[in-house]
């Protein structure tokens, strides 16, 4: 699926100040980049694939209907925003990737004897724990 078509104008982006590591950065430059993407007003998404990405990823979608994603991997805010932004991608992708139908299958005769002869095992480790009777 093809995203960059007037994603730019669909996408917000803002900086914070990042956690972990940067030494005397961390306290001074906003390395961290929120990513804001307005799903429910999407021009790119039709209606279906709207309510796909809305009901597989609603646990990163806000009450206004914005996708979320936040990264600081890295001391590079330039570097952040490319990774929320692929982060975006593979989110949305695999968001409208179809499911595929579980194949309902049987165990095979040898996955059933061998299945057996393990319990038949375990039942004899567990014999062999009693007391004997005299």
């Amino acid at each position: 699926m093809q995203l960059n078509i007037n994603l730019e104008s669909e996408i917000s982006f803002s900086a914070s100040r990042s956690s972990g590591p940067g030494g005397q950065n961390v306290n001074k430059v906003n390395t961290r980049v929120i990513l804001r993407f307005d799903v429910t007003q999407s021009s790119i998404l039709s209606a279906h694939q709207k309510t796909l990405v809305y009901n597989k990823l609603s646990n990163r979608i806000n009450k206004d209907g914005e996708l979320i994603v936040a990264c600081e991997e890295t001391r590079s805010q330039l570097r952040n925003r490319e990774l929320a932004l692929n982060m975006l991608h593979l989110l949305v992708a695999n968001a409208l990737k179809p499911r595929v139908k579980r194949k309902p299958t049987k165990p095979t005769r040898s996955a059933k004897l061998k299945r057996l002869q393990n319990k038949k095992l375990h039942g004899q480790k567990k014999a062999n724990r009693r007391k004997p009777d005299f």
